[in-house]
């Protein structure tokens, strides 16, 4: 990245992908704020048609996107382009939402008028991205925001640009009108002058802990910005007695290394009771070892691509020797087969015995297990933490599943169901550090338009029946 270029790379072969000069924040927010009204004015029905172009532009564009994340993001192939299709489904659930958590409302009260639910957009709406679902995720946001009649000024993380080009210029080709939603190439400077400008009404971040807390910061003296945050989590999945171990080694499997273990609801700590922890861990590392490490186009698909950047690879390979240092016990070495490339083989590493385990999102393929002698004491090590996002519990009871449900602090609860993989028909979010009690997905439109209460009346009727001189 030079002074006023950004520049893309290839994680799989460190190619030059793209290239763009980053962009003007004031001069897009200026242009969003004119083209606010307009399409705040449109009605609610030609918004929702404008959004149905946008998926069928999408559509048309799907292998060609889905290649691009492939490459930009190093995903699988098969990954990307489950990736495009939640970018088409979005629009559908998003109207759904809108009409279930925003929609109109009269009440009748005879000579007191009637009393009227409506909601408003917020205004001109930042929405920045991130490069783990580089379309899917900013789309989770913008398709929301627009259809309640808010604009966008949209920047795709640094790492993946090009997708975000690609997402706007789906937007254009459905004939969006000319700054409704506008793409601002840049890094974290762009970013903060988003975040920071005066005619900006609204953030929507997706991304990591540390970001989220300075734009919280940033903006804990501005109440009149609506600001969502989804930053990840330290995520728990809990083993107890099951007969189904090679079925819990796929959940696992699924939970902690899908995406490269880049998803903000993978597995970080395996929690496993004594009673089954010899017997999985053994399944567990014997289906890790056969997991394709690979380039995205290889045949046959790899089951993980690449992780995100060198720079990443080596942060994660230092983490994985700090726990080993610390006194983990490695059960499957993370190891990094080219050096000049930033592909890992899963790591799993046993972290019982380090008295003061780091509470941070290790964010890669590394899973750390714990093992503990009950439920009870699974629970409480899965609460050991300031995050809350996902949690699994894998085998049980019913009666398990319910005292887990109860007293785990997460915004998302499965049993017998990976952590990660969450519908976009339920609401998204989670406690601590992985939110700020504004959960996405299918709750998005609740932070994309605010709440207006009136009572209306056609003609003017009043009276003051006390405290009046005769």
């Amino acid at each position: 990245m030079t002074e006023n270029t950004l520049i893309s790379y290839e994680p799989a072969t460190g190619d030059e992908l793209w290239r763009g000069a980053h962009g003007d924040v004031n001069a897009a927010v200026s242009a969003a704020r004119r083209a606010w009204p307009a399409w705040a004015a449109r009605p609610l029905a030609n918004r929702i048609e404008m959004a149905r172009r946008f998926a069928n532009e999408v559509r048309k564009q799907s292998d060609s996107l889905a290649e691009l994340i492939a490459r930009e993001a190093g995903k699988p192939l098969w990954e990307a382009k489950t990736e495009v299709d939640a970018v088409i489904n979005k629009v559908e659930i998003s109207v759904r939402a809108y009409a279930e958590r925003t929609g109109k409302k009269k009440l009748d009260s005879a000579l007191n008028g009637t009393a009227s639910l409506r909601h408003k957009p917020h205004g001109a709406m930042a929405v920045l991205g991130p490069y783990n679902f580089p379309a899917h995720l900013p789309n989770g946001h913008i398709i929301p925001a627009l259809i309640a009649g808010n604009v966008i000024l949209f920047k795709p993380s640094e790492k993946t640009p090009a997708v975000g080009e690609a997402l706007v210029e789906c937007f254009r080709k459905a004939e969006f009108p000319d700054d409704v939603v506008q793409l601002v190439i840049g890094g974290p400077d762009e970013g903060k002058q988003l975040v920071a400008h005066p005619g900006i009404d609204g953030v929507l971040f997706t991304g990591s802990a540390n970001a989220g807390i300075a734009i919280n910061r940033k903006l804990a003296a501005n109440p009149g910005k609506i600001v969502a945050l989804e930053m990840g989590g330290n995520n728990p999945i809990v083993v107890v007695d099951t007969p189904l171990l090679k079925d819990t080694a796929a959940l696992i499997v699924q939970s902690a290394f899908t995406t490269a273990g880049q998803r903000c609801t993978a597995a970080r700590r395996l929690i496993v009771v004594d009673d089954v922890y010899d017997r999985l861990i053994e399944e567990l590392k014997s289906l890790t070892k056969k997991l394709i490490v690979g380039d995205p186009f290889a045949e046959p698909q790899p089951f993980m691509g690449p992780v995100i950047d060198n720079d990443t690879a080596d942060r994660l390979g230092e983490s994985f020797l700090a726990l080993v240092t610390a006194g983990g016990k490695p059960l499957t070495h993370l190891r990094r087969p080219d050096p000049e490339k930033p592909f890992l083989t899963p790591g799993i590493i046993d972290t019982t015995d380090i008295p003061d385990r780091p509470d941070i999102e290790l964010f890669g393929p590394i899973l750390q297990v714990i093992r503990v002698p009950d439920l009870d004491a699974a629970i409480a090590e899965a609460n050991n933490t300031r995050f809350g996002l996902s949690a699994s519990l894998i085998g049980g009871s019913p009666e398990d599943y319910g005292r887990f449900w109860a007293n785990i602090r997460a915004g998302i609860i499965n049993w017998n169901r990976p952590t990660n993989g969450a519908s976009s028909s339920a609401p998204f979010g989670g406690i601590g550090l992985s939110g700020n009690h504004r959960p996405a997905a299918f709750y998005a439109a609740d932070y994309c338009a605010y709440p207006v209460a009136s009572t209306e009346m056609e003609q003017p009727r009043a009276n003051i029946g006390v405290g009046l001189k005769d």
